[in-house]
């Protein structure tokens, strides 16, 4: 599959993936899709209200399988210069946007997922998801930059990236959690384990489209290996955590009329919310 993608859309930029990178590729968009399969199918087995937390997870799933499925047919980059130049010359890195693209969406909504079950205003969550944009949006332009410059904006990403590990770590475990201790001890498991994957995002950077250590196809397994990391086993556990929990201690209620066509019985049924539903 991978040389056919390879032949199909040939590689540009001096130093770009290999067939065995492809290949790679391949195997993690498969890995993807099988997940966002399962966690869709289970989703229709929760009671009608109480899926918001495993919608996300759907959403976050399909971004990642389209994301690697352009990656793993040579699709979604651009060739750009590199600061280090291993033999000399003017080589160009192919540098994949649509990875940061996937980001973008995904990292917000796995933050998401984690504060809403915490008692984090909804204020310091939206301050939160600005914060972890300036995490993916430096690492981007940083990636493009041929200049010791791009290393400012991997200062500022890293900088926003010790903010997202004091909410996660210590500001959000200590605001009340409505569903009680049980949750809060589960919630220091993923939380811990998602903090730490994401310190292994700027090593990767620093060592691939940073300092141009590694090739493109080594760059494609580490980000593949924290992607699955990140993704599927992340949201695995932490749905697997929420499986006891009662949904409508989260408060996630829309008090919206959704009848399927019927209309209320009458004006005071209507504003009393009869068959309201949750989110």
């Amino acid at each position: 599959m991978g040389n056919d993608a390879l032949h199909d859309n040939p590689p540009g930029g001096t130093l770009h993936i290999s067939v065995h990178g492809s290949d790679w590729l391949w195997a993690a968009f498969s890995v993807f899709a099988l997940s966002l399969l399962i966690v869709l199918v289970v989703s229709f087995t929760k009671p009608r209200g109480s899926r918001f937390f495993h919608q996300i997870a759907v959403i976050v799933l399909a971004v990642s399988s389209i994301a690697y499925f352009s990656m793993a047919s040579d699709l979604g980059y651009a060739p750009a210069p590199v600061e280090f130049r291993k033999h000399g010359g003017e080589p160009t890195r192919q540098i994949w946007y649509v990875r940061y693209i996937q980001w973008v969406i995904n990292l917000p909504l796995l933050l998401l997922e984690l504060l809403l079950v915490t008692g984090v205003s909804a204020s310091d969550i939206f301050t939160t998801i600005f914060v972890s944009l300036i995490f993916i949006v430096g690492g981007l332009v940083g990636s493009l930059v041929l200049s010791t410059y791009k290393w400012g904006y991997f200062t500022f990403g890293v900088a926003a990236l010790f903010y997202l590990w004091y909410v996660l770590l210590f500001y959000a475990p200590r605001s009340s959690f409505a569903a009680g201790s049980t949750l809060r001890n589960r919630y220091y498991l993923v939380a811990g384990y998602f903090s730490f994957m994401l310190i292994t995002y700027p090593i990767c950077w620093a060592c691939s489209e940073g300092a141009n250590v590694i090739s493109p196809t080594s760059e494609m397994v580490w980000y593949g290996i924290l992607d699955l990391l990140e993704g599927p086993c992340f949201l695995f556990l932490f749905l697997w955590g929420l499986r006891d929990v009662d949904y409508k201690t989260f408060g996630l209620q829309s008090n919206k009329y959704v009848g399927f066509g019927r209309e209320p019985t009458s004006s005071k049924a209507a504003e009393a919310g009869v068959a309201a539903e949750t989110v």
